[in-house]
């Protein structure tokens, strides 16, 4: 049997952590941006984990 193809965009878009948690970046954050608040925009920063519900379909995708 060959081996899995990595999904390109899922490869671009999530990474695994050392405990095999998934990461991504927020959405929302690519234009207009002039009529969000400054706090929404520093809550908007950073990464969060994939919630567990699709925690399986995106390993599928990344062959993991």
């Amino acid at each position: 049997m060959p081996k899995m193809k990595t999904h390109s965009s899922a490869k671009k878009r999530f990474k695994v952590t050392g405990t095999g948690k998934v990461k991504r970046n927020r959405a929302r954050m690519r234009h207009l941006m002039r009529k969000k608040t400054t706090k929404a925009k520093r809550n908007l920063r950073g990464s969060v984990i994939v919630d567990r519900t699709e925690h399986a379909r995106i390993e599928r995708l990344l062959a993991i």
